[in-house]
């Protein structure tokens, strides 16, 4: 039987309609989108299905939005063909994905990772002043090529390795000058191309760590259980099933380097030849065949997704 895990995409895969077609077609799946909405006191459904873009595209709605289809769709497995996530052999999300993750293994309940998301896009908006950081992707750049522009900026403030995406997709975190700094110095490094990014705020540095402040204190407030199966965690880029261990790097994340190379290397070293990517859009999936080329990537966002994931997965 092939080994297969269940992937959860982070912010910027979020679009206008997403999510729709499940909730039409799965009852289970309108329920996800219903007790959401009901849990933040939010017509967050109405928002994604026919809403403006740009206030979807604020991190207080985007970040429970993704998780919600995601859990969507896994509902929608579930009601639809008698499949859940205890099948898999692990699960993983990149960034706000792995609360996704969390919720889909059973380890956070869907109305505390609803609200606990709404407050995590609020603290991350919050803890930088708009205009004072900067992100951007560093494309055909090794990780020694990206420390090594860390070095050369930190003459003009922070700048941090914030994600290991995949072999030459690297994304930088910090201070505005010091990212424009890493830029300007980045193809005399070797580096094929620097690339601001369009974020409101520096995430995953240290900048961040007025949010993983705010987080520990959320966090402490919520049940969170063992996993039914192990989690592929973003700080360590391993498999973590201890609660306490996971609510520790969930605060972590927040100023963490969010390791999803290192995570699909995981992954595939454990056996794990299929992933599903469960919610909107498709780039984890296109970023994971960039380092591991042996593995087959489904999507789940659609119900014809949905029944083409099921009879895949019964044929695993």
């Amino acid at each position: 039987m092939t080994k297969f895990a269940f992937i959860f995409p982070g912010q910027g895969s979020q679009h206008i309609g997403m999510g729709r077609a499940l909730a039409d077609a799965f009852p289970a799946a309108a329920e996800v989108f219903a007790r959401v909405d009901e849990a933040l006191g939010q017509d967050l459904s109405g928002l994604m299905w026919s809403g403006d873009e740009a206030e979807l595209t604020l991190t207080a709605n985007a970040q429970p939005a993704l998780m919600t289809v995601s859990l969507a769709a896994i509902a929608a497995l579930r009601e639809g063909f008698d499949l859940d996530v205890r099948r898999a052999t692990g699960v993983a999300g990149h960034s706000l994905g792995e609360y996704a993750a969390l919720a889909a293994a059973g380890s956070i309940r869907l109305e505390d990772c609803a609200r606990i998301l709404r407050l995590r896009g609020n603290a991350m908006q919050a803890a930088v002043p708009a205009g004072e950081g900067g992100m951007a992707a560093l494309l055909g750049a090794t990780p020694d090529q990206a420390a090594a522009l860390c070095e050369v900026a930190h003459a003009e403030g922070i700048c941090e390795i914030a994600n290991d995406n995949a072999p030459g997709q690297i994304v930088l975190s910090g201070s505005k000058a010091a990212i424009e700094a890493a830029c300007a110095a980045a193809r005399e490094a070797g580096v094929k191309k620097a690339v601001p990014l369009p974020v409101s705020a520096p995430f995953h540095c240290s900048m961040m760590q007025p949010a993983a402040d705010a987080m520990a204190a959320a966090l402490a407030e919520i049940e969170i259980c063992a996993p039914c199966v192990p989690l592929i965690a973003n700080v360590t880029a391993g498999a973590e099933t201890d609660a306490e261990c996971i609510r520790a790097n969930l605060v972590a994340q927040v100023t963490g380097q969010v390791r999803w190379r290192e995570s699909v290397l995981f992954m595939h070293e454990e056996g794990v030849r299929l992933t599903v990517e469960a919610g909107a859009g498709r780039v984890l999936s296109v970023m994971n065949r960039r380092t591991v080329k042996d593995v087959e990537g489904l999507t789940m966002g659609t119900p014809e997704d949905v029944e083409n994931v099921a009879n895949r997965l019964k044929g695993a």
